[in-house]
């Protein structure tokens, strides 16, 4: 089977780890810079360029798009799937993920658990958005945030609001959340591809700081979730529509509550915590999948 790894760094951990259990189990896998290629949208059998060539045959692609380029990328997995080619995470999917209002709006929808989430334009009114997310503390995020960048917990009612209001100067988009106290500062990463949840570890932020991303300096170790934290990351995996991903939870204590969908989720942290071959599966779900002309989307929205 001929792959292509859509990627910026082809010397990233999980880039790597992709590469290598590709080849491993006997494919040919070749690193594509999704910045780099040229759509050809006109012609009346769609193409991508590369480096002035028009891009080979593949069998299946493996998108690994930056959150930074999520508009252009996704454009770059669409072309593809005109030409026909097995996406293991579609363009649909990618975007619809990466939007954070839109997904928690369609979780919410499918009655997957999520803590109290408040989106205003007019951030004027900040004690009014603090109330209905319950009280401070609260938690604040920019829309357009990764790695835990862009989130701030608003300890008291009045830093709530100077947050809010800061936010609102410079015209960002942000979402305003309860603050899951039981949780404890922890939560839980569950990687899933296909039906099924095949890592998951639980991680803690640094001493001091209550975001526990491991890009943030946190720690991790291997966890076995409950029955209802696996049907819950399954189920939020379906509603997004990928294949593969991360979800991350928090444990409340009205049962798990999903904070994110991640279409490109780090396989360091998880295969290192819990010694599975994360990379491994997910060749091996291509295997199971990858047939001409399948690009049917799962999710909604």
């Amino acid at each position: 089977m001929k792959i292509a790894l859509l990627c910026r760094n082809p010397q990233l951990y999980s880039h790597r780890r992709l590469i290598e259990a590709a080849k491993t189990r006997g494919h040919e896998i070749d690193t594509v810079n999704h910045l780099r290629c040229t759509i050809d949208i006109a012609s009346h059998r769609p193409k991508i360029h590369y480096h002035g060539k028009v891009l080979g045959k593949y069998d299946a692609v493996i998108p690994r798009i930056g959150a930074s380029v999520t508009f252009f990328g996704a454009a770059v997995v669409r072309q593809f799937e005109m030409m026909r080619v097995y996406c293991v995470n579609e363009s649909v999917a990618i975007s619809r993920s990466r939007d954070k209002l839109r997904s928690l709006q369609l979780l919410s929808r499918k009655g997957i658990g999520l803590p109290v989430t408040v989106f205003a334009h007019k951030t004027s009114n900040a004690d009014d958005i603090i109330r209905l997310a319950g009280g401070a503390p609260v938690v604040i995020k920019l829309l357009e945030g990764t790695q835990g960048i862009g989130v701030v917990l608003g300890e008291t009612p009045k830093a709530a609001a100077s947050i809010i209001e800061a936010f609102g100067g410079v015209n960002t988009n942000i979402l305003v959340q309860e603050y899951v106290a039981e949780a404890k500062g922890e939560d839980i990463r569950c990687i899933v591809i296909g039906d099924k949840v095949v890592a998951s570890m639980i991680r803690r932020g640094k001493e001091g700081d209550f975001r526990s991303n491991l890009h943030r300096g946190g720690s991790a170790k291997a966890i076995r979730v409950t029955p209802q934290e696996r049907s819950t990351a399954i189920a939020a995996a379906k509603v997004m529509g990928l294949n593969v991903c991360g979800v991350d939870m928090l444990r409340s204590n009205h049962g798990p509550v999903v904070m994110e969908v991640n279409s490109s989720p780090g396989l360091e942290g998880v295969e290192t915590a819990t010694g599975v071959d994360v990379a491994g599966k997910i060749i091996e779900f291509i295997e199971k999948n990858a047939q001409p002309g399948k690009t049917k989307t799962r999710g909604i929205g």
